[in-house]
């Protein structure tokens, strides 16, 4: 199956690497291209998969899929709901080291880094990234959108909305809710509920809304 990687920055080469990575473990997969808005990105190759123009030249390149891979959460919902809203069927990247109890349910265009954990009964929306070493204990609901950053962990029974960042090394304690479009800054503990669109920081996590 070839892929088409739409957006070229660093975390699009993250993206890259986990199709190759599924690749060599067996997997029908090949990151076919880069395509980024940002003209400058033209020409350029990225662990072997070249940048060959915008989002707009989609159609040019031979796929059966695609992922965005943007970090910007907005951007990020945009694009995915552009492109379902064109057809594309959109792949989900998963690094084989990732480990996922039986029964997770992953939803379409999301991507799944190295040495993530995801633990029984739990749901990860579309478009979701789970970024490298997270964890998500059981019966999480992540919502559509959303990021789980670099060594953030979930405890059991944590609902996150849709579109929500939670940061670098942050601890969000168990049956905790996070609303849509919420931040949890990096190393912030959650200790109590954070509203859609409110921002959470330190330990104990204080919220503001943005």
């Amino acid at each position: 199956m070839r892929v088409v990687i739409l957006g070229a920055g660093g975390h699009g080469q993250v993206v890259a690497d986990i199709l190759w990575c599924m690749q060599r473990a067996g997997m029908d997969i090949l990151p076919a291209a880069f395509l980024d808005d940002d003209p400058a990105q033209r020409g350029q190759n990225y662990l072997g998969v070249p940048v060959c123009g915008v989002t707009a030249d989609l159609a040019a390149i031979a796929h059966e899929a695609v992922i965005v891979a943007i970090g910007n959460g907005r951007v990020r919902q945009r694009l995915f709901l552009e492109m379902q809203a064109r057809g594309e069927q959109l792949a989900i990247a998963q690094h084989p080291t990732a480990v996922l109890a039986e029964g997770v349910q992953v939803g379409a265009g999301s991507m799944i880094a190295a040495n993530v954990v995801v633990n029984t009964g739990s749901v990860i929306g579309q478009n979701v990234i789970l970024n490298t070493a997270c964890t998500v204990d059981h019966h999480n609901r992540i919502g559509d959108h959303a990021h789980i950053a670099p060594g953030a962990h979930l405890g059991g029974d944590v609902r996150v909305g849709e579109g929500t960042l939670i940061g670098i090394g942050a601890v969000v304690l168990p049956q905790r809710r996070v609303g849509d479009w919420a931040t949890v800054g990096g190393g912030a503990v959650v200790v109590r509920d954070v509203g859609a669109g409110e921002t959470a920081v330190g330990n104990p996590a204080r919220s503001s809304k943005k």
